[in-house]
């Protein structure tokens, strides 16, 4: 196992994807952030299902970069519950995985 991580959140625009991405990004809590989509997502909120168009966020950082991210998310999200959920890398690429550790800034 790795101290990487994929992060996946979701987004009800790609404006606002893109706009959490950048951040992220230009924050360097980190490393890349692709945006999937439009999608359309299928849930259970306040006891009604819904559905609606998003867009999906797989986010590559550390896992000491969580709590930021984390907060990060919170801040700019327009969600009242928005979607966070960290995903181990156990392995991969070498050269990639550095890639990603040069990245973020881990202070």
């Amino acid at each position: 196992m790795t101290d990487k991580r994929l992060l996946l959140s979701t987004a009800g625009s790609r404006e606002e994807a893109n706009r959490i991405a950048s951040e992220l990004v230009g924050r360097r809590l980190v490393a890349c952030v692709n945006i999937v989509g439009p999608m359309t997502s299928c849930f259970r909120w306040k006891s009604k299902v819904q559905t609606s168009e998003e867009f999906l966020l797989i986010i590559k950082t550390t896992v000491a970069q969580f709590a930021a991210v984390r907060d990060a998310i919170l801040e700019l999200h327009s969600y009242e519950l928005p979607e966070l959920i960290q995903i181990p890398i156990e392995n991969g690429l070498e050269e990639y995985l550095n890639w990603i550790a040069e990245s973020v800034d881990e202070s």
